[in-house]
């Protein structure tokens, strides 16, 4: 078993490992994602999207990095963790980079109150972020 988070969202699907390598069934795909292998490649939402060259369906399944380079999305895998992450496509993560607009949170200050960073639209906000890695 592997929980596949689709850009925050939790889903445990069936998997295969070998290596670095993973596979998950087509019907997982489709379960996890909303995109039905077909001869032409991943479709959903009345789009098709090929399948990159070389790459195939096995009786296992789909290469789990097959299908995020297929749909342009990064690809965060720990198989030791039986954990993945896909991120959002390459070009919804442009055009939001673009827009010059940071994406609302909310997070608590000293005393515990809570600010969001919508609260102070149209104003200079100097963010400042630490990690300890």
């Amino acid at each position: 078993m592997l929980t596949l988070l689709d850009a925050g969202r939790p889903v445990d699907v069936a998997a295969r490992t070998d290596g670095e390598r993973v596979t998950i069934p087509a019907g997982d795909v489709e379960r996890a994602l909303g995109w039905t292998l077909t001869p032409e490649g991943l479709c959903g939402e009345g789009v098709c999207i090929p399948l990159p060259a070389g790459s195939s369906v096995g009786p296992d399944g789909l290469d789990l990095a097959t299908l995020a380079q297929a749909l342009d999305r990064p690809l965060a895998l720990d198989t030791k963790a039986g954990a993945a992450y896909l991120g959002g496509a390459t070009g919804e993560r442009r055009r939001v980079l673009r827009s010059l607009h940071a994406p609302d949170f909310t997070l608590p200050d000293l005393e515990g109150r809570l600010h969001s960073l919508s609260d102070h639209r149209g104003k200079k906000v100097l963010l400042v972020a630490y990690a300890s890695w």
